[in-house]
């Protein structure tokens, strides 16, 4: 009896095992696998096998969603390096003008600025390779200046009042990559924060600037997120942690294999009282929109500007054995209301056209052009306000974009160089007289002005450059071009902080957002 139960036991497992094995062969993994094997191996001429995986791998993922995507290994490194926090490299802001690499900044405390590289100098020759003049390209000059920590390069620099070029040994390091452009105060109790993405270190920026603003008097905050494409998911966290309540849900993501996760905040931020403005547009997404539709959810604050991008896909990266990598999407981000960011992708080819159909349709010009459905409806947490999901974060004050001033003639300066070429001529010519009568920026934003004088030079120069002058069309441009020449001339004797500065005296987001919260009487969400 017992042989027998063996017996049969045996021929069951040889069996199962027979399903089993046909099972697998007939999986469609097994047919592509074949499919490859028989190419590689069989086909009439050679082949780029890897290639042929790439394009296999491209392939499938087209089928998926727009976000699902495949980077070879090269394009991994360049992909993680601006999220990381930092690259190596020599440590410079650095201009492409006129084909001669023109230093804006060196980095302060950074490998260049340790030698004695100093701002207006230019980079001719980068370990006894020409560089200027040559037409070569940013990323091949980026290439032969970064490289690993503690390795050497051997520049050549050309210096305005120099005879000789001045020879530099720079010891590459560890440079910052900074994900906030500015922070400064608007007046004496509003302060204004921007963030670029979030990276690994935006959280502890955050915190950094929010404690500066605070020394100086902030009671209320205006962050903006225009143009903030996302990035990591932890980083919104850490944000919103300094400004949410104890416990507060930031978001929550769920898919088909993956449960419902979610993220709420610790509630023990440095910014839980003062008012709070977010400025949106139609480039902000993914993690921008994580941090928007909370902040509107719980009513902590006012959303101003534009529908925001309506990317709400949660990606998982897997690493392939050669370092490259599938960034797979696997669930869906939802507002602590329930409201799904992600627009829709029934075409993908449709969803690539999305933001110039919604420039078609009037949608940047008018908020009257915009239409939920119904069913897309849902309220805020605490004060029941009407909000929509479905495609993004729809703004509590809508403004319009205003395109005027971009004129024909301003856009072919701005496109054929024009205007950098002449800003690098400007302070390569006059940083040393404008530092010493200016001293500090509060003066040279109160009393600088581009004069006619400037204005000339520059048509001039676009003349130069082959862009046809139009009397009519540079009137129009003429507060753009001037208000953008004095922002980069600012950046250039200080940084970033200052040029924002004088740039958002042209935004109307920017605007609205100071006169919401300088208007007697404005009610603002009290959460309380």
């Amino acid at each position: 009896m017992r042989r027998k139960f063996w017996i049969f036991f045996c021929v069951f497992c040889l069996v199962t095992d027979a399903v089993a094995q046909k099972k697998l062969l007939d999986t469609p993994s097994r047919k592509l696998q074949l499919a490859e094997f028989a190419i590689a191996n069989l086909y009439v001429d050679e082949v780029d096998e890897a290639k042929i995986v790439e394009d296999a791998i491209i392939g499938m993922l087209e089928k998926l969603d727009p976000h699902s995507t495949y980077s070879d290994a090269e394009e991994v490194k360049k992909l993680n390096e601006p999220l990381q926090g930092n690259f190596d490299g020599i440590g410079i802001q650095f201009n492409m003008a006129t084909d001669t690499l023109f230093v804006i900044q060196p980095v302060s405390g950074g490998p260049s600025e340790k030698v004695g590289i100093l701002a207006g100098d230019r980079i001719i020759e980068v370990n006894d390779t020409l560089i200027a003049g040559v037409k070569m390209g940013t990323e091949e000059v980026m290439r032969r200046l970064r490289g690993k920590k503690g390795t050497t390069v051997n520049v050549k620099v050309l210096r305005k009042g120099v005879k000789d070029l001045l020879p530099f040994t720079i010891k590459r390091d560890k440079i910052p990559v900074y994900s906030l452009d500015a922070s400064y105060m608007v007046n004496k109790t509003i302060g204004y924060i921007r963030i670029n993405r979030f990276a690994a270190t935006t959280g502890d920026e955050f915190v950094e600037a929010l404690h500066k603003l605070q020394g100086q008097g902030m009671k209320d905050l205006i962050l903006d997120l225009q143009g903030n494409g996302g990035g990591y998911l932890q980083s919104a966290i850490d944000l919103c942690d300094q400004i949410l309540g104890r416990r507060e849900l930031i978001v929550y993501t769920e898919g088909r294999r993956s449960p419902r996760s979610e993220f709420k905040a610790k509630g023990d931020g440095d910014f839980q009282e003062g008012r709070l403005i977010v400025l949106v547009d139609e480039y902000s997404a993914s993690a921008s929109e994580i941090v928007t539709g909370a902040i509107q959810d719980w009513d902590r604050g006012i959303v101003v500007g534009r529908r925001t991008f309506g990317k709400g896909l949660v990606q998982r990266p897997v690493d392939l054995p050669d370092g490259s990598m599938i960034r797979l999407t696997v669930s869906r981000y939802y507002t602590p209301s329930g409201r799904c960011i992600q627009k829709p992708y029934e075409s993908i080819e449709q969803y690539n056209k999305d933001l110039i159909d919604r420039y078609n349709r009037g949608e940047m010009i008018s908020a009257d052009s915009i239409h939920f459905p119904d069913s897309l409806k849902t309220q805020t947490l605490k004060l029941k306000r009407t909000v929509y999901g479905g495609g993004g974060i729809m703004p509590d004050y809508f403004v319009p974009i205003d395109t005027t001033m971009y004129t024909k003639y301003y856009l072919d300066l701005r496109d054929k160089g024009a205007i950098v070429q002449y800003n690098v001529k400007l302070v390569d010519r006059h940083r040393k007289d404008w530092l010493q009568k200016y001293r500090n920026f509060e003066r040279f934003d109160r009393n600088f002005e581009i004069t006619g004088k400037m204005l000339k030079e520059l048509v001039e120069l676009g003349t130069s450059l082959g862009v046809k002058f139009d009397e009519e069309q540079y009137k129009t441009a003429l507060p753009l071009i001037k208000t953008q020449l004095k922002a980069l001339v600012a950046r250039d004797l200080w940084d970033m902080n200052e040029y924002f500065q004088v740039i958002n005296t042209l935004s109307d987001s920017m605007a609205k957002a100071v006169e919401l919260l300088e208007k007697p009487g404005m009610n603002f969400p009290k959460r309380n």
